[in-house]
């Protein structure tokens, strides 16, 4: 599977603050929970990567 294969499954994604000091993506779905903890640094590069993309989709959208 990739990132444009598509599928039908539900999920929740909650993202906040661990008492740890971590910044926690907490994924839900089908019976499976998922936490990712990552540093503040790493999340801030995951927020740009983020952020890249969704930029990339408006500008391809945009030259439609």
């Amino acid at each position: 599977m990739g990132i444009n294969d598509e599928r039908d499954i539900e999920a929740n994604l909650q993202i906040g603050p661990t008492d740890a000091g971590m910044v926690r993506l907490f994924v839900e779905g089908n019976g499976i929970e998922i936490p990712m903890d990552f540093t503040p640094e790493e999340a801030l590069e995951i927020a740009e990567e983020i952020t890249a993309a969704a930029n990339r989709v408006n500008g391809a959208a945009k030259n439609r």
